[in-house]
């Protein structure tokens, strides 16, 4: 994919979150991007979709209200193992929900950073942080493709269905590698390709946007980690998940062509 291409699909995909967040805040439709990951602008339904996709009650109500956007495709944390004292990495991380959730566990000692490209996704996490007093987690504003985080800084990195958004997968890969400590961890929960998707759907963006047309094949995902220093790569795709998929864009059959999965790797 071309420079030029590439930062086109980003830049829909950031106008596709911000007109969620806005429309969150606002309590208005989400409009385009109302089918994107099952995102909906109530909060009982938001809360609805997270439970199926792993996460507890008292996960949800840990968190401050309107972080939980009901974006993701699975649980990040149920794989990522936290301990005390640990620093996290965020990609993508929307109204702060996962990282809310990571910095409890991590504790004072620790540290979680969020990075999203989209500005009022930003400012809707720094809202909820500052309303709850989470003094451990910090926003920055910034492309998964170019992190603004230094290198060697970080113990693990979470992310909850959005990999599949980035139009340069080697790039983030790449990057992620880059800022863990040797022996971190990559902790993903994100959509898959279960079957080569019709030219029609790869080419839609509203579909790259709804996180199906970006999806890769398992083994291309596998090699994109291999090649950018990762071990011991592990990739399980959930067809469980194919339920709560097939909402996401109705009618255009997509959970036959993408599943949710999770996805962890180690940096030697």
């Amino acid at each position: 994919m071309s420079q030029q291409r590439a930062d086109s699909v980003r830049q829909q995909v950031r106008n596709a979150y911000n007109a969620v967040a806005e429309a969150s805040d606002s309590g208005a439709c989400c409009g385009e991007a109302s089918g994107c990951c099952g995102v909906s602008d109530d909060v009982q339904i938001n809360r609805l979709i997270s439970t199926r996709m792993g996460y507890s009650q008292a996960d949800l109500d840990s968190v401050p209200q309107g972080a939980d956007m009901g974006l993701g495709c699975g649980n990040p944390r149920a794989i990522a193992s936290l301990k005390p004292g640990d620093v996290v990495l965020d990609l993508g991380s929307g109204g702060g929900f996962d990282a809310f959730l990571a910095a409890q566990e991590v504790g004072p000692r620790g540290r979680v950073i969020g990075v999203d490209m989209t500005p009022a996704m930003i400012s809707k996490a720094r809202s909820n942080a500052s309303k709850a007093n989470f003094d451990n987690v910090e926003f920055r504003l910034g492309e998964i493709e170019y992190l603004p985080v230094a290198d060697a800084s970080i113990d693990v990195i979470i992310s909850n269905c959005v990999l599949n958004l980035s139009p340069e997968k080697a790039r983030v890969l790449g990057e992620s590698f880059r800022v863990l400590k040797r022996g971190g961890r990559l902790a993903i929960s994100d959509v898959v390709a279960s079957a080569e998707l019709p030219d029609d759907m790869k080419n839609d963006p509203y579909l790259h946007s709804a996180c199906v047309a970006g999806a890769s094949l398992v083994d291309e995902l596998a090699a994109l980690l291999e090649d950018a220093g990762f071990t011991s790569i592990s990739i399980r795709p959930k067809d469980e998940s194919r339920e709560f998929i097939r909402d996401w864009v109705p009618g255009r059959n997509v959970a036959e062509y993408v599943v949710s999965a999770t996805i962890e790797a180690v940096k030697p």
